[in-house]
């Protein structure tokens, strides 16, 4: 009949909200007459863990509606804003199209769907974008996707640390905390922007991945290519994923390399990290200006040299 059909569980699944939320809320929408009751139940027989068939409730698309109009999750949210969009095309222009929908003769997520998908991936693997940004690309593929989202917010916030926490169980800014050091050569860097022969700048110090160690760095390459495979072998099995999927995945895929999930924020804040460095810095600089040979120095030593021997 062109309808929806879901049981107040799927319902709450749908919502990210528990069964008994999705119940509240179907009750005040009939005491408010809302909606009437015996327009938007129907009864199917539906077997249960016991594999008897009992007939249960199931609500049609009104009352799915309805009651996303009513739920606090993030994901009600999504469906509103959603909504808005459309009842705002609606009122100004005086019909809505789902223009992607009517291109792919009514499937959501046709085949040159999945087939633009794999060719996102696989730019994003052959681009020159930083190891977290890659995941982060990843993750804006998700058919859900929504910059302002609180999901998008909190994946972009964590996934950095996440991805160092795995190879090292340090986040970012511990990281930097616990390797950057006035004492140490290079001040703890293994890398900086003109390495190995230039100065260290004060923009280098405050960089996470500048203290990692070459086996440590390729552990992340790693990481981040296989996450990658997978990706690309969810496009060509055509699953779609949402940005709830990509975040589940990430933490599923460390787990399955028998390394730990971050769980946390860190013990130490990027701005505590960023003074941290910066002081060592001021410290380090005073050394490495006293040390540094630039090229003009090698050149005058090597001609002082020559004319010493002549």
């Amino acid at each position: 009949d062109e309808n929806i059909w879901l049981t107040q569980k799927m319902m709450g699944t749908l919502y990210h909200v528990a069964t008994h939320t999705i119940n509240y809320h179907l009750k005040k929408i009939f005491s408010d007459s809302e909606l009437q009751e015996n327009s938007v139940i129907r009864n199917f027989r539906v077997t249960a863990a016991d594999s008897k068939k009992y007939n249960t409730k199931h609500y049609n698309l009104s009352a799915i509606i309805a009651v996303g109009y009513k739920v606090n999750s993030e994901r009600a949210v999504q469906f509103r804003k959603w909504a808005t969009n459309i009842i705002q095309e609606f009122t100004i222009k005086g019909f809505s199209m789902d223009d992607e929908r009517l291109k792919n003769e009514g499937c959501i997520l046709g085949k040159k769907y999945f087939e633009e998908q794999l060719q996102r991936i696989r730019e994003i693997r052959l681009s020159e974008r930083k190891f977290y940004q890659k995941i982060t690309d990843i993750y804006a593929t998700a058919m859900d996707y929504d910059v302002s989202a609180k999901a998008t917010k909190r994946f972009f916030a964590t996934v950095q640390n996440k991805l160092h926490w795995a190879i090292h169980s340090h986040t970012a800014a511990e990281v930097i905390v616990n390797r950057a050091s006035h004492q140490k050569d290079n001040m703890g860097l293994t890398t900086w922007k003109d390495a190995p022969s230039g100065k260290i700048q004060k923009f280098d110090v405050a960089v996470a991945k500048n203290y990692l160690t070459e086996n440590e760095m390729q552990q992340l390459q790693r990481l981040v290519s296989a996450y990658l495979d997978i990706a690309e072998d969810m496009a060509l099995r055509h699953i779609p994923m949402t940005m709830e999927d990509w975040e589940t995945r990430l933490n599923r895929f460390i787990e399955a390399t028998d390394r730990k999930v971050l769980q946390n924020t860190g013990k130490v804040t990027a701005e505590i990290a960023r003074v941290h460095a910066e002081s060592e810095f001021e410290k380090y600089r005073i050394i490495q200006d006293r040390m540094f040979e630039s090229d003009f120095d090698r050149e005058m030593k090597q001609l002082e040299n020559k004319t010493k021997k002549e």
